[in-house]
Parts: structure tokens; sequence; C-alpha cells
């Protein structure tokens, strides 16, 4: 009981406010605030933005998420310590991940008093300019990397941690090799613990937010940014909650298919 009234005092009443902030202006049902944001230049920018960025990131943190998860489960000594060492960045927000990121990154940053120090340039370069999107997107890119790929790291360490040894035992046995018994054993029993780490991972990629604040501004749009500009600095509080439901359309998409790639069959399950 105490679950269910949390749950609809704090997500059902407030998505059902949006969702009618999102079909209603001037207390009339309509579809405009949809065509006004679906209209507004900018959306299909942040609307593809997000995309690539979710597109890009995901799959390197899935990537190095296995990768950290496997030496960590494979440690006999010093176990505990690579986790925490791996899971500091969980310990800081996104804003300061992205204000870390932008202390490397801008004019009198890190990054160029390294290239200043070793003579490779002459003066500093304007890294994150309106003129050089693509390097605001590795920064952004970068910065989510190490900031988010320890949340996927500490699920799949989990889910490694439930899958019985005799398996793998089993197949060294039979001959197979170490990346045999990764792809054959390891990630078909780690099923249920990769559909929680990307659903949740998927999801905050959509939600992007104050990383790409901190290093784009304004010159990187994503559907977050936008919904908050409409909210905040437009005052249009029913565009803003037509951004909000496409977040929660393409995120409720994704999870779907995510499900259903990774659907594991309940007498499969361990």
């Amino acid at each position: 009981m105490p679950a269910t009234v949390f749950l609809g005092v704090f997500f059902l009443y407030p998505f059902l406010n949006v969702a009618w902030d999102s079909v209603t202006r001037g207390g009339e049902v309509t579809l405009a605030n949809y065509q006004r944001m679906a209209g507004h230049w900018k959306f299909p920018t942040a609307f593809w933005n997000t995309l690539f960025l979710a597109a890009l990131v995901v799959p390197i943190q899935l990537a190095m998420a296995l990768t950290m998860a496997s030496i960590v489960t494979r440690l006999q000594k010093g176990r505990t310590t690579i986790l925490y060492i791996f899971a500091i960045p969980l310990g800081i927000s996104d804003l300061a991940a992205g204000l870390i990121w932008l202390a490397i990154f801008e004019q009198s940053g890190f990054l160029n008093s390294m290239l200043y120090g070793l003579g490779v340039v002459d003066q500093p370069i304007l890294f994150l300019s309106y003129q050089n999107t693509t390097v605001i997107l590795i920064a952004i890119v970068l910065a989510e990397v190490w900031r988010a790929t320890a949340i996927m790291m500490v699920i799949l360490v989990a889910g490694m941690g439930l899958i019985p040894k005799e398996y793998g035992e089993a197949a060294e046995v039979f001959g197979a090799s170490r990346w045999q018994r990764f792809i054959r054993v390891t990630l078909p029993m780690l099923k249920p613990s990769l559909q929680t780490a990307l659903i949740l991972r998927v999801i905050l990629a959509f939600e992007v937010f104050a990383v790409v604040l901190a290093l784009g501004g304004t010159q990187f749009p994503v559907l977050m940014s936008e919904t908050y500009q409409w909210q905040f600095v437009m005052q249009d509080r029913g565009v803003a909650a037509a951004y909000a439901m496409v977040i929660l359309g393409i995120s409720i998409a994704f999870t779907l298919v995510i499900l259903r790639l990774l659907h594991v069959p309940k007498e499969a399950r361990i």
C-alpha cells in the first residue's frame, strides 16, 4: 500500500497532468501543442541529436560495462577495491560530470594547457565553439560514457554473480575457450540483467540534459533541453508537456524492443 500510494502521488498524478497539458491549450482539447512543437525549427535537430547520441553512447557503455563486470567477477583479490574504483562516477551528478569535462575542453582547460605545454599549439583552441559541433558531440559522448557506464556495470556484476559456476566449468571441461564460454554460457544467462541495464540506460540516454547543457549549451539541442527551454524560458507549458510525452513515447518504444530482443522464457531463468 505505501508503494502504491507513492507511485500514485509522485508518478501517476504528475503523468496525467502532463498528458492533459499536452493536449489542451486555452482550455480546449487540441493538438496545437504537438503541431507547434513539430513545426519549430529546433525539433527535428533535437530529436535526431537525442537518438544519435543514444546510439553512440549506449553500445560503447554496454561493451565497457561487460568488460568491467567480467574483470571484477574474475578477480580473486582486490575485487571490492576495483569495484569501488569503477563505481566512483556514480557518486557524481550529471551537472558536475559535465563541468569536469568542461574544465578539460574549455579554452583555458586541461587539454589546451597540455597541448600548449607540449608545443603542439601556439595559442588555445576553442574546442566547444558553435563551429565545432563534432568536438562538442565527442565531449558529450566521453562525459556520458565516463559518468554512466558504472550503472550498467554494477547491474551486470550482480547478474554474473548469480550464474552458477558449474556451467562455465562444464564448458571448460568440454574444451570451450574463454571467449566461447563468455558467448555461449555467460551472455545467454545474463539476459535478465542485460534487459534491466539496457532499459535503464536507454531511458536515461533519452533524458540526457545537464551534461549537454554544460558542454554544448544551446549549440547542441536535445529533446530534454528543448523541454526545459519551452517550460522555463518560453513559458509555454503545453509545448513542454508535448516534448515530455514524445520522450516518454520513445522510451516506451525502445523498452518494448529491448524486452522483445532479450526475451527470456520463464523456464530458462535462473
